[in-house]
């Protein structure tokens, strides 16, 4: 965690993740990368106000009062830190992953507000869109959170044993956040599995990848999603970490991504990793 890009349109959320991240540069040694993306609005042009030079004046007014609001939270939690920001104007998803690939970024750091109903189907929130695509690991932050608060990681997990370089990411942030994990498998209807099966998979898993300081659960709900809310909901200072598979187009409609809700309907941070 080296390189650490907080996309911030310096509301609330973005804000607390902006903290957070210059926390873990701290830890790390790292250095953090404020990006404020700018999406213009749609305009036709005039005889009496061409496009262009609209946008140039909307882009200088919006440019210097991003740089005053960075100062102002630089100065307060990153001032001994190596922070470099931006202001780009587009897509805000499509420009943090053009971000990420520029400045090889490893690790995205978003508040996020989470969305509910149509807006979450239909459209989503930028978290989630970054989410589904990242192919570096994201933190998603909803409250101010610290490092040292964050002393249990919940690792939902499924019935398969081919999860090397993703046990690899979650154990390195254990060991980061000198936390206890909790291998979690949630049991429900649609997929059923017996008990003692499971738990004979999940101790293999754990067995397999050496964990250390950890717990074994299985846990009965109705879907994947309430089972890892209702679990997350029994331990306080905690972190779920978790894969996304980044389903998109109709499938993603019709069947979602597990990760992309549980970032929309859970206030703890949420770190996500594609599963390679």
């Amino acid at each position: 965690m080296k390189k650490i890009l907080v996309p911030c349109d310096f509301s609330n959320t973005a804000v607390q993740a902006f903290r957070f991240a210059c926390e873990i540069a701290s830890k790390s040694k790292g250095e953090v990368f404020l990006l404020n993306i700018v999406e213009l609005p749609a305009l036709h042009s005039s005889f009496l106000v061409p496009v262009q030079a609209y946008e140039s004046a909307f882009l200088k007014g919006i440019k210097s009062k991003a740089h005053k609001n960075f100062e102002k939270i630089k100065d307060r939690w990153g001032r001994k830190l190596t922070i470099q920001f931006s202001v780009e104007h587009g897509s805000v998803a499509d420009g943090i992953m053009k971000f990420v690939s520029k400045k090889r970024i490893d690790l995205v750091v978003m508040g996020t507000h989470g969305s509910s109903g149509f807006r979450e189907y239909a459209i989503g929130s930028n978290t989630e869109k970054v989410v589904r695509s990242s192919k570096v690991p994201v933190i998603a932050v909803k409250k101010a959170a610290t490092i040292s608060s964050l002393k249990n990681i919940i690792f939902p997990t499924n019935l398969d044993l081919d999860q090397k370089n993703l046990v690899a990411r979650i154990k390195a942030l254990q060991h980061f956040f000198k936390a206890k994990i909790h291998i979690l498998y949630v049991n429900f209807p649609a997929n059923f599995n017996r008990d003692i099966n499971t738990e004979r998979w999940l101790n293999e898993l754990a067995k397999q990848n050496k964990f250390k300081n950890y717990t074994i659960n299985i846990y009965n709900d109705i879907d994947e999603e309430s089972g890892i809310i209702n679990f997350s909901s029994r331990l306080k200072n905690k972190v779920i970490a978790m894969s996304t598979h980044g389903r998109k187009g109709l499938n993603h409609l019709m069947t979602g991504s597990i990760a992309e809700d549980v970032v929309n309907h859970i206030d703890c941070p949420i770190w996500t990793s594609a599963q390679d």
